[in-house]
């Protein structure tokens, strides 16, 4: 209710989080923290799977770095080299779902997962011709597959992989990271890249480019949690927003205007889901990179790539306010001084990892020129 007249306006005595001029957050220390209050706390034994855009493997990076159980359900065989293995991509999702990029996506994943979809499309040709490509994984196989049949045999590993994911997780940490997408006409599959960029080949008789909006993003997410938390009732989710902007848009207009146009989407959706879920907490990410307070410190000369630096802003934060027992948790109160004795600490890893941080990013593949 407004505050009486003996006591001014309504916004006396808010605290100073709310007010611009108070908020505080000196770039220079990493002390900008945007984030108020968490619904949850995360133990360093509980399962985390993460998925969605290319910036999710930068917390699935962190998590295992830290010691925390980035819980990992498709895994390379035994006998097959570490260096193989990090090349084929396994290690660095939960499953070998390659980039989940929007909500429409996810709920297509999770349908495909438990046979309740079965997309028309399931093999494309690379584009060298000389193998195939899964059209919903395009670039997780480097070389792709030999035949129908090899292809098939990983397609049932990876989904087997992904009910476990979904079964056994504690927390599922969720990237929305794109609007933009290409579907199948036919059956409405989603595709993570335009049919030709990485296999397959473009027809305008069979595949149609699609912008998901605020209202349409939001149903997709809240349809995807729904079923999930049929099966697995106990899950807590973290939605994040990624900072990274568009690589190319389909939209007849400026890549950033379309950037803007996406992340706006994505941030309306994310708070709607959050807010109608009970465990379901938004993390600022995108807000952290992107905010004024740090001047695109975090990015790239690109004006897109996030720098490590960026990425190690953000974790220290989310270890904060979401881990028990995590190095950079206890700087939960913590004045400069303690924080600057945890980046201290961590100064001999941002040496090694300076710079940018090697992803999957099938977007990047759209302008490879």
């Amino acid at each position: 209710m407004p505050q009486s007249s003996k006591s001014g306006h309504p916004y006396v005595g808010l605290p100073d989080r709310q007010f611009w001029k108070r908020m505080g957050g000196d770039p220079g220390t990493g002390l900008f923290d945007p984030v108020s209050e968490v619904k949850f706390r995360i133990r360093q034994d509980e399962k985390i799977v993460t998925a969605g855009s290319c910036f999710a493997q930068h917390v699935a990076r962190y998590l295992t770095n830290k010691g925390f159980n980035h819980h990992i359900t498709e895994n390379a065989h035994p006998l097959v080299p570490p260096r193989v293995a990090t090349a084929h991509n396994y290690g660095m999702f939960s499953a070998r779902y390659g980039n989940i990029y929007t909500a429409r996506q996810l709920v297509q994943l999770l349908d495909r997962a438990y046979g309740r979809f079965v997309p028309i499309e399931g093999a494309w040709r690379s584009t060298d011709g000389k193998s195939l490509v899964d059209p919903f994984r395009p670039q997780i196989q480097p070389g792709g597959y030999r035949d129908l049949n090899d292809l098939e045999a990983d397609r049932r590993q990876h989904l087997a992989a992904v009910r476990q994911a979904v079964e056994e997780m504690d927390v599922f940490v969720f990237t929305l990271g794109l609007t933009e997408a290409w579907t199948d006409k036919r059956d409405g599959s989603v595709y993570p890249l335009a049919p030709g960029v990485a296999g397959g080949a473009f027809d305008p008789e069979k595949h149609a480019f699609r912008n998901f909006d605020e209202v349409e993003t939001t149903a997709d997410l809240t349809k995807a949690f729904e079923f999930i938390r049929e099966i697995n009732p106990k899950v807590r989710f973290i939605v994040t927003v990624s900072p990274v902007p568009l690589n190319a848009t389909f939209e007849d207009r400026n890549c950033w205007v379309s950037t803007t146009y996406s992340k706006a989407v994505l941030r309306i959706a994310a708070e709607k889901v959050c807010n109608s879920f009970e465990a379901c907490q938004y993390f600022p990410s995108y807000e952290i990179i992107t905010s004024p307070k740090i001047r695109a410190r975090y990015y790239a000369p690109d004006g897109r790539e996030v720098l490590e630096k960026g990425v190690r802003h953000v974790m220290q934060i989310l270890a904060r306010h979401f881990f028990e027992d995590a190095p950079d948790a206890r700087g939960q109160g913590a004045g400069p001084a303690a924080v600057k004795t945890q980046q201290d600490a961590a100064q001999s890893h941002l040496e090694t990892m300076e710079g940018l941080i090697e992803v999957l990013c099938d977007e990047a593949a759209i302008d490879n020129e």
